[in-house]
């Protein structure tokens, strides 16, 4: 069994780097193993794909500001790990508690489709899966730190991500 001290000391070294750059580091990742072994070509390079992923990035960054405004018209942190002074559950917050990721998720997927680009597609689950482990785990032990019974209500009654 893994010790959980070193665990916590390397999630929390993790945390350090914002989410925002976590996303554009994969995705260079992805960049860099499409160029290292010349796997373009995967995805057709048509009109039609940089059009719908034009679409697709904008619906996920659309997703993720509006999550980013409700929090700071609410004067809450917007930092991973950092202890929130309200609990948002308005706006995107009614039908998962995460809507930042999930816009910066989509938005990925936009980016790569109208790059025409598969490897880092591939690699999303990859980022799903920190976030997952990582990321909000601590940030829910804040939430329910500071908010109790209230989050827990809520972690019941909206989903983590759709």
């Amino acid at each position: 069994m893994p010790d959980r001290t070193k665990l916590g000391q390397l999630a929390a070294a993790l945390l350090r780097v914002p989410v925002p750059w976590v996303f554009v580091l994969t995705y260079l990742a992805g960049v860099g193993i499409e160029a290292a072994f010349r796997t373009g070509g995967f995805f057709p390079k048509s009109k039609l794909l940089t059009l719908v992923g034009m679409v697709i990035f904008t619906f996920g960054v659309g997703l993720a500001a509006w999550g980013w405004l409700i929090f700071w018209h609410a004067r809450t942190t917007r930092v991973p790990g950092e202890a929130s002074t309200t609990l948002v559950t308005s706006g995107p917050y009614r039908f998962m508690r995460n809507p930042m990721y999930v816009g910066l998720s989509v938005a990925y997927v936009g980016e790569a489709a109208i790059l025409h680009q598969i490897v880092p597609v591939v690699l999303l689950p990859l980022m799903i899966a920190y976030l997952n482990r990582v990321v909000i785990p601590v940030e829910e032990e804040r939430l329910h730190s500071v908010f109790g019974a209230k989050y827990e209500q809520y972690q019941n009654d909206v989903r983590r991500w759709l």
